[in-house]
């Protein structure tokens, strides 16, 4: 991949399976050009990664004066956010820069940036519209509804990815294997540690959500231990595809839409309606859809 013409659009991609519509003609393009850019200057995935919180959590403060002109300001710099979230990405799988943290720091990222949202829309509340301090309650249920969406949006996707590699060398982990790579960590590293922990908390959850997953995975890294045979994948593939316009409801365009309408209608209280009524609903619709598309493929 030295040479420059070698590299195509879609090898900076994870999947053309899992990006949606909007991904696919606007921020993975731009992305991609960024990254052909950086690529021989020693930049880091990581580093742009980093750089990409600043323009987030930057832009989310914009979203606090009850100004629109600013607050569009602020949806251009999370948009640009968004931008450089997807450059680390397609960046690391140019150059070949990966690692484990580079990866849990990528989430991280987001969780910051809508952090950042989440406060601002609740002072936006309390001060210009006279709510009480009963509104942070509301923010911290529409806080822990975003970050167990986005954590099974992230877990399907992933899993539909390790799928389509045979079940073999993919960014798939289950927490038994994440637990065994904590605690071979030494606190010589503590950083790295604290955020493995916290990735196997947060892996244990997604697989509590999904036990006919977790047994459907069990059996065929049982059965297939040298990966998994073209039949199987194409089984798995062709239903997973099935559920991926569910699951991109969840994702940032969809997100930063209900932002924009939030905004400009100046109904503060709206994102986190449509976040804690209408997106936890259609979770539960994708995750049992998920469990059953599972069950029935363990079955066969």
């Amino acid at each position: 991949m030295d040479n420059k013409n070698s590299i195509s659009f879609k090898d900076s991609l994870k999947s053309w399976d899992t990006e949606n519509f909007i991904d696919r003609i606007f921020y993975r393009p731009v992305g991609f050009k960024i990254a052909m850019s950086l690529k021989s200057t020693g930049i880091t995935p990581n580093a742009i990664t980093i750089i990409s919180i600043f323009f987030g959590i930057g832009g989310c403060l914009l979203f606090y004066p009850n100004n629109l002109a600013i607050n569009l300001v602020g949806l251009t710099l999370l948009i640009c956010a968004n931008i450089l979230d997807c450059v680390d990405g397609q960046l690391a799988r140019i150059t070949g820069i990966k690692s484990e943290i580079g990866r849990i720091l990528d989430g991280f990222a987001g969780d910051l940036w809508f952090l950042t949202f989440y406060t601002v829309m609740t002072l936006r509340l309390i001060n210009y519209e006279g709510w009480g301090l009963f509104t942070i309650g509301i923010a911290l249920v529409s806080g822990i509804s975003h970050l167990t969406q986005a954590g099974m949006i992230d877990y399907y996707k992933t899993l539909h990815l390790h799928f389509l590699k045979g079940g073999q060398n993919s960014e798939f982990e289950t927490s038994e294997s994440i637990k065994k790579h904590q605690k071979s960590l030494t606190w010589k590293k503590p950083v790295a540690k604290i955020f493995f922990r916290l990735y196997y908390l947060y892996t244990l959850n997604q697989e509590f959500k999904t036990p006919n997953l977790t047994r459907y995975l069990k059996k065929m890294h049982t059965t297939y231990p040298n990966g998994f045979p073209e039949e199987e994948i194409s089984a798995f593939r062709s239903r997973s595809l099935r559920l991926m316009p569910l699951l991109d409801f969840f994702t940032f365009n969809s997100r930063s839409i209900l932002i924009l309408i939030t905004l400009v209608t100046n109904l503060e209280w709206l994102y986190f309606l449509v976040e804690i009524v209408i997106f936890n609903v259609l979770l539960s619709i994708a995750i049992f859809n998920h469990e059953k598309m599972c069950r029935e493929l363990n079955a066969q």
